[in-house]
This record gives structure tokens, C-alpha cells and sequence, in this order.
């Protein structure tokens, strides 16, 4: 059972397409750029805060580790680096397939709506640190579903990709919650087992969870509506690459 149409010739085209629009390129860059320089400011920042406490540098990189909004963001640097420089390398073809850059769509968007839904009212950073926080929760999650509304092509989608998309935050959850029966630190409140319990900490994360599925069917509803794509058959595609190769 599939969720969606294959596109015409049975193949998943990678991203970019094979004629790529400079916009669709521009667009991958900017979001790449913004997400490693936001990241690498985060890093900063945080591992300063630690070392100035006495903790190592390993200390403030692990506890950067705890944030979902790091690990997303940072998941989404390498995805759009892939799809901007049209890298060809097993792991890049990897991360150009729609399917994979939808997934990383979703994780991002779900971060930046958790983050401005549940957690902004907690602090109020300013200046530099300010700017890098709308960058991580704002910009990143905005553009990146900018992207995939404007440059994504309808894609097959099967039932087993659907759920190989709850690895990632399913596993997030298992470990922070295993990492803080071990450290008594959880990153977010809703989560935190020692001042809620397990018992109430279950029910948020079953909550968080619904509303990720949510947002899973409105990807996949609005990629059940696209168009379907022109893909060129095999025969096609290896005489385009062969003319792209003599025009080189």
C-alpha cells in the first residue's frame, strides 16, 4: 500500500532535479549556511558557558547533544549542503531523495513548533544570542518547509517509509530518557521525569508524538495533491548525462 503515486517511470528523482533552477539551488545554500553558522554560534556558546563552569569541552558538545533542536538542525545542514552542491557520493544521493528530505523537513518543522509553542516563553535571550535562537527555531524550520513546498516533487511513499520516520524522534526520546535516569538532566521540561514522573512524562510524550503523526499527514496529504513529476526514463536520463559529460 502507498500513500502517493510514483512519479512516470517508477523512479525517485534526487534533489536537485536533473535541470535544476538556480533558485531551488540558492535557496538549499542559504539554508545550509544559515543552519551551519547558527549551529557552529550555538556550539560556541555553549561550550563557553561550560568550560567558564569548570567542565570540559566534551561536556558542553555532549550536553549540546541533549537538544533535539541541535541534532535536527544540524541533520538539516548536511541535507541541504547535499542537495545545493548536487554532491554525488553514496551518502549525498542518500540525502538528496525526497523521501529522506521530507523527513527532515518534518523533524525540522516539528522542532521549530514545539520550540515557539511550548518553550519560548521560558527565557528571553538577547543580542547575539537572540539572533541565533530564531535562527535554530525560526528561520531554519521556516525556510526549510519554504523549500520543500516550492522545489519538492510528488514522490512515491510508501506505509514502511511513513514509519521509518518515527525512528528519529522515537529514539531521541528513548535515549534522553535513559541518558537522565543516568545524569538527572532532561532538556526540556515536558520530559523531565524527575519533577513530572514517568506516568505524566509518558502521556506529554504520547501527546508529542500525535501531534508529530499530525503533522506527518499534512506532508504527505499536500505531496498526495502535488502534480505528478515528468521524470525521463532510464534511457533519457543516461543520454543527458552523456551530453552533459561532452559539454564539459
Amino acid at each position: 500500500m502507498a500513500t502517493s503515486n510514483p512519479p512516470a517511470g517508477g523512479q525517485e528523482p534526487e534533489l536537485p532535479l536533473h535541470t535544476p533552477s538556480v533558485a531551488s539551488l540558492s535557496m538549499a545554500a542559504a539554508i545550509a549556511l544559515i543552519a551551519w553558522l547558527a549551529l557552529a554560534a550555538q556550539t560556541d556558546i555553549t561550550i563557553d558557558r561550560w568550560v567558564s563552569r569548570g567542565y570540559t569541552v566534551f561536556d558542553g558538545i555532549e550536553r549540546m547533544s541533549s537538544y533535539l533542536t541541535n541534532l535536527t538542525v544540524f541533520l538539516s545542514a548536511i541535507c541541504f549542503t547535499f542537495v545545493a552542491t548536487r554532491a554525488r557520493s553514496p551518502v549525498a544521493r542518500f540525502f538528496r531523495q525526497p523521501t529522506v528530505v521530507t523527513a527532515i523537513v518534518v523533524y525540522m518543522v516539528f522542532v521549530g513548533i514545539a520550540y515557539n509553542v511550548l518553550l519560548r516563553y521560558l527565557w528571553t535571550p538577547s543580542g547575539y544570542r537572540a539572533l541565533v535562537n530564531e535562527c535554530l527555531h525560526t528561520f531554519v524550520p521556516v525556510l526549510a518547509a519554504l523549500f520543500w513546498v516550492f522545489f519538492v516533487p510528488r514522490f512515491h511513499l510508501t506505509v514502511r517509509q511513513c514509519l521509518l520516520w518515527l525512528v528519529y524522534p522515537l529514539a531521541y526520546l528513548c535515549v534522553t530518557l535513559l541518558r537522565g535516569s543516568v545524569s538527572d538532566f532532561y532538556p526540556y521540561p515536558f520530559i523531565d521525569v524527575g519533577e513530572l514522573g514517568y506516568p505524566h512524562v509518558l502521556a506529554n510524550a504520547t501527546l508529542l508524538v500525535l501531534a508529530f503523526l499530525t503533522l506527518m499527514g499534512v506532508f504527505i496529504a499536500i505531496n498526495h495533491r502535488r502534480p505528478d513529476l515528468d521524470m525521463p526514463d532510464a534511457a533519457e536520463q543516461e543520454e543527458q548525462q552523456e551530453q552533459a559529460r561532452d559539454e564539459r
